[in-house]
């Protein structure tokens, strides 16, 4: 064959192989890569300037994130067994209330993204973690553990966290270990703290300080104590205790925040107003399990749910107070029964009031656009090509292209 012919006719394979390729390419034909745009979070308008922050419990394990293979305590307790289920699939947990995605474990990336998407679309500005410090003790590993996988995947999203410290976990590890030193214990907490969470550019900070919040004080009890403590930082944030704690630190402490108890809510309103620094609080109900789940007596009040109206008037309380700062209290604590992420009982109740509260422009429609998502991500777990797509969806709605990410979402749900 002449060899002018022969390259003709190569020239003319690769050409037309080429447009082949190209043609694929366009229409997204199986066996082509979907490629995912990322792109920057968008900070959802609103028309509250209230900063809402929501307590967050990282403390949820299952048989396959768990280090023993086992369900984590606090789906436990010490009566409940999530392994055995009710004829509608409901797992037995340690709580009167159902996640609307079931009993889940905190480092799920699909969960981590579920719920900070939710949080985005009803006006959440940023995360409180409950945290149990830096000691190698009981289930505290996991629990930071946890908390970092979460912190991790924060600023995608476009929120802010800070951090809540538990000092009875010093306690916990002197009663475990006599030898110990607790203030050196603590002065480690605040050490890790500082470096790792204080030098993140979507930490909280007020008025050019970062903000600590502890959850007591339950452990140390005088002024010199936490002075000493503090000796840990080299810029001393801004500390806020518990209300009715601060003269158990003293001058270290640059005010309170509110919490759900027995006290009137309006008397603690008053203290906190005393302070040049306070967070009010709102909580949709209180219902603890413990007695039920073999923890103790159990805590020893209620507060009625009251179809999402205790809610509203406790968010209507931190406006009619001119709060600057509101604490949701909380996201996720299920074993109190404080828990404002969607469940089977109250559905996107709380959320929606949230919603209306922030005056953001969402409402149900896109909370229930983020939960498909998350049904999603678990039907077709095995299938990369979706998961990229839902990547993709993820990306849309960080930067509030919602229409975009609903078109995503349908595409997949009609396959």
């Amino acid at each position: 064959m002449n060899r002018n012919l022969i390259k003709v006719i190569a020239f003319a394979s690769l050409f037309f192989a080429t447009l082949f390729i190209l043609s694929c390419s366009k229409n997204d034909s199986p066996g082509q890569s979907t490629s995912v745009q990322i792109l920057k979070p968008v900070a959802v308008p609103k028309t509250n300037d209230i900063k809402i922050y929501v307590h967050y419990m990282p403390w949820f394990e299952t048989p396959s994130s768990s280090t023993d293979g086992k369900w984590g305590i606090h789906w436990r307790m010490s009566n409940c067994n999530p392994d055995v289920t009710d004829s509608s699939g409901r797992r037995q947990i340690a709580s009167w209330f159902y996640p609307l995605i079931g009993p889940y474990a905190t480092s799920d990336r699909d969960v981590i993204e579920y719920h900070l998407l939710l949080m985005k679309y009803a006006g959440i500005d940023g995360i409180l973690f409950d945290w149990y410090g830096s000691n190698n003790l009981y289930d505290y590993p996991d629990i930071l553990k946890n908390t970092e996988s979460v912190i991790d995947f924060i600023a995608k999203v476009g929120l802010s966290f800070g951090i809540v410290y538990e000092d009875r976990t010093v306690k916990a590890a002197i009663e475990a270990n006599p030898e110990e030193d607790g203030i050196f214990l603590a002065q480690q907490d605040m050490g890790y703290i500082e470096k790792n969470y204080f030098s993140s550019s979507n930490y909280i900070n007020i008025d050019n300080r970062p903000l600590l919040m502890l959850f007591g004080p339950e452990y140390f009890h005088s002024a010199n104590q936490w002075s000493e403590i503090f000796t840990a930082f080299t810029k001393k944030p801004i500390f806020l205790v518990l209300n009715g704690k601060s003269l158990e630190v003293g001058s270290n402490s640059s005010g309170e925040y509110l919490w759900v108890d027995a006290s009137d809510v309006n008397d603690k309103y008053k203290r906190l107003k005393t302070f040049s620094y306070w967070m009010a609080g709102a909580y949709p109900g209180f219902k603890d399990y413990y007695k039920e789940g073999g923890w103790g007596s159990g805590i020893g009040f209620t507060y009625d749910y009251e179809n999402g109206n205790l809610f509203q008037s406790l968010l209507n309380k931190a406006t009619d107070n001119k709060a600057k700062y509101l604490q949701l209290i909380t996201w996720n604590d299920f074993g109190e029964g404080t828990m404002i992420e969607p469940t089977v009982e109250f559905g996107f109740t709380f959320l929606e009031l949230l919603q209306a509260f922030s005056g953001v422009t969402y409402n149900k429609n896109e909370l229930q656009l983020i939960h498909r998502l998350y049904l999603l991500r678990k039907k077709m777990a095995t299938n990369t090509e979706a998961q990229k797509k839902l990547n993709q969806a993820f990306y849309y709605l960080v930067a509030l292209k919602v229409e975009d990410a609903k078109k995503i979402i349908e595409t997949l749900e009609s396959k």
